[in-house]
């Protein structure tokens, strides 16, 4: 019976000691943390194809699920920013609670007005899966997650624009 005890109490403190999945933190856009010597996890986030130097640009990392995928309050990390491009594109370092399979979606506002104008802002996600009037710019998981590492992981998001 103690032998039991003891291995139920070793069991609830690996699940107490596994970090769990944070849901809606907002952070900064810290580039330190995908640098060469960084350890991760982290995704390094290349966006490009911005169309005008205007508004905030809005970074969201969702676990790699169908439930979990673009639902209200599942995000993991946001990074929130006013549009700042080089040359039509901008990076960003979102870090990942721990190798997985994630998905990331970035929006574009154009105007900063915080709500989305599909005939004026842009979108983009992991893997660049296509986006039309009849999917109404959310591809499935299937076709957005993509697997991070234990270090740092590069992905390229093009923009686009309806």
């Amino acid at each position: 019976m103690v032998k039991v005890a003891m291995g139920l109490m070793s069991a609830a403190a690996m699940v107490i000691a596994v970090p769990a999945m944070a849901h809606g933190q907002e952070i900064p856009n810290n580039l330190e943390r995908c640098a060469a010597d960084a350890k991760g996890p982290a995704v390094l986030v290349d966006v490009r194809g911005f169309v005008a130097p205007t508004g905030k640009v809005r970074v969201q990392s969702y676990p790699g699920t169908k439930a979990a995928w673009l639902e209200k309050g599942e995000w993991l990390y946001r990074i929130d920013v006013p549009v700042k491009p080089t040359n039509g594109s901008m990076r960003f370092c979102m870090p990942v609670p721990h190798s997985g399979t994630y998905g990331i979606a970035v929006r574009h506002d154009r105007d900063g007005n915080g709500k989305t104008d599909i005939s004026r802002d842009g979108g983009g996600f992991s893997n660049n899966p296509s986006i039309n009037i009849f999917n109404l710019g959310k591809p499935s998981i299937s076709k957005a997650a993509f697997q991070a590492g234990p270090g740092v992981t590069k992905i390229t998001i093009n923009l686009k624009y309806m």
